[in-house]
């Protein structure tokens, strides 16, 4: 490639590696995107129905990147040493994470100071942003699937059907 095909000069162009730590950059991604989300329905809520509104939204989106945010961490830590087990357990993790959010809110049950309406709008606003950002994130990883260094040892042969493995 040459400087103008978006090399950088007097630097050798080589490829890529795995993205490093995938599961915090997509935090971050959706962490940027939730944050505008409560801002402006904090803005609204705020003009519209007052403080009990306010705390209302940020209640809601607070609950969701609680819940959110921990099962990213719980997959980081994971997908260090299994980065393959990371997916599984981003699963089971999604299941957990919606049983314990409908729990607490059947824990908590509903202060006198929290407005239905601004609650709910905020906490589902911020799943549906969350998921997109995660996905649209996701995406962009770039996952190592092959040993980029030469390895020294012949390569061993490929056992022919029938042929018993010693």
């Amino acid at each position: 490639m040459s400087p103008v095909d978006g090399a950088q000069a007097g630097r050798p162009l080589v490829a890529s590696g795995p993205t490093s730590n995938p599961w915090l950059g997509i935090f971050a991604a959706a962490m940027k995107w939730t944050g505008i989300l409560a801002a402006l329905l904090a803005v609204a809520a705020l003009a519209v129905a007052g403080s009990p509104g306010l705390g209302s939204a940020l209640f809601g989106w607070a609950l969701v990147i609680a819940f959110s945010g921990v099962s990213l961490l719980i997959v980081h830590v994971v997908g260090r040493d299994n980065p393959h087990g990371a997916m599984a357990m981003f699963a089971l993790i999604y299941i957990v994470k919606v049983v314990l959010f409908a729990a607490v809110l059947f824990l908590i049950g509903r202060p006198a100071w929290l407005d239905g309406t601004w609650f709910f709008a905020s906490a589902l606003g911020t799943v549906v942003v969350w998921q997109i950002a995660e996905i649209r994130a996701f995406s962009r990883i770039r996952f190592q699937l092959y040993d980029d260094e030469p390895r020294d040892t012949p390569a061993t042969p490929t056992p022919v059907k029938g042929e018993k493995d010693a």
